[in-house]
């Protein structure tokens, strides 16, 4: 039986283990990817489901004049689809590309649908995952839409300590919706904010 960062993740948003589990994970064939390597390009077919075993993944639009906007990044652990590629004779509506030396467990999208027909776990897990990823949608398109750059940027920082140093601040800042130029202003006023001193009177009390 393979070994898969899939399978934990799959039984917990399963709630428990999953049928014909080892046929399943015989056909999962992981991947290894270099540095800005690409795992899929915008516009192709790819009808599998991503699972981060280790490393670094950013998602992206690529605009008409060769820039791109960052949709999300995905650390070890994660997992990620292109829901258009996901129907029938879909295609990818963006790219993937990884950030570091990563490895991927590409799970067949069709495979999965086929094992739901069967067995009632396998529709909880991939109804869950579906859920979990509209929640994670709906939550950027507010982030993008009511907060401000400097929120969006405070909150990421609240949010994704572990991946600061891990992402060039130009991918941030693309991720933020703002230019590099933009996001170094906001570190700047964020930096001389906290070389302030405090006042001493705050947080006293009366005798």
């Amino acid at each position: 039986m393979h070994t898969l960062a899939a399978q934990p993740l799959l039984e917990h948003l399963a709630g428990g283990p999953l049928p014909e589990w080892a046929a399943f994970a015989g056909e999962v064939q992981p991947r290894t990817l270099d540095p800005g390597e690409a795992l899929f390009e915008s516009d192709v077919p790819w009808p599998w489901l991503c699972i981060v075993r280790s490393g670094l993944f950013k998602l992206a639009y690529l605009r008409e004049d060769g820039g791109e906007r960052i949709k999300s990044f995905i650390p070890e652990g994660g997992f990620f689809a292109s829901l258009a590629a996901l129907a029938p004779g879909g295609r990818t509506s963006f790219t993937a590309v990884a950030l570091e030396t990563s490895v991927v467990e590409p799970l067949s999208y069709p495979r999965i649908l086929a094992l739901g027909e069967q067995h009632l776990a396998w529709q909880k897990a991939l109804r869950a995952g579906i859920e979990h990823y509209g929640v994670r949608k709906e939550k950027r398109e507010r982030e993008l839409l009511m907060l401000s750059p400097e929120q969006r940027y405070r909150l990421f920082l609240q949010e994704s300590p572990s991946l600061v140093k891990r992402i060039a601040q130009q991918d941030i800042a693309l991720y933020l919706g703002i230019t590099p130029v933009a996001l170094s202003r906001i570190r700047g006023r964020m930096s001389r904010g906290a070389s302030r001193p405090s006042d001493p009177g705050l947080g006293q009390t009366g005798a």
